[in-house]
């Protein structure tokens, strides 16, 4: 389930910066080489980003270029404990600068939500996809970083 919701938020923003959405398995490294921006982005599995994703990104060969960096989550996503902050420190120790993160909220089945049949069951909504489209035109726009 968290998937198919992280899905919506990163194809909110692909839209707007006319990219395309690929699995890590299905990345193609040279064109990620080339690309002018790269965004990097899951749902949150007991509180890390899922694991696919961190190898993928461990296993890039240092280079250069802009990235960005999207969460969901059933929880909000606080300072001590940043979902995406180990993301955004490994993508800048592989040469990566990193012009913001956007974490939001989506529907999880983790198991105490289990119990209740899961919570944030209408999200994504409307209001969540234009928040992910407005922070993605930041990142076209170059309107400097952006969370």
């Amino acid at each position: 389930m968290c998937l198919r919701v992280a899905r919506q938020y990163a194809d909110s923003t692909a839209e707007v910066l006319g990219a395309e959405v690929v699995a890590p398995e299905q990345a193609d490294l040279a064109e990620l080489a080339r690309a002018d921006l790269a965004g990097f982005g899951s749902g949150v599995f007991y509180g890390r980003l899922h694991p696919r994703l961190t190898e993928f990104v461990r296993a890039l060969p240092a280079g250069r270029g802009r990235a960005f960096v999207l969460a969901t989550s059933g929880l909000p996503e606080i300072a001590p404990a940043s979902f995406t902050r180990p993301l955004v420190r490994l993508l800048q120790g592989k040469g990566f600068e990193v012009d913001g993160s956007f974490s939001c909220r989506a529907f999880d089945t983790w198991t105490p939500f289990k119990l209740v049949g899961g919570v944030n069951k209408q999200r994504p909504n409307a209001g969540d996809l234009a928040a992910a489209r407005t922070f993605a035109e930041g990142l076209r726009d170059g309107r400097g970083p952006v969370s």
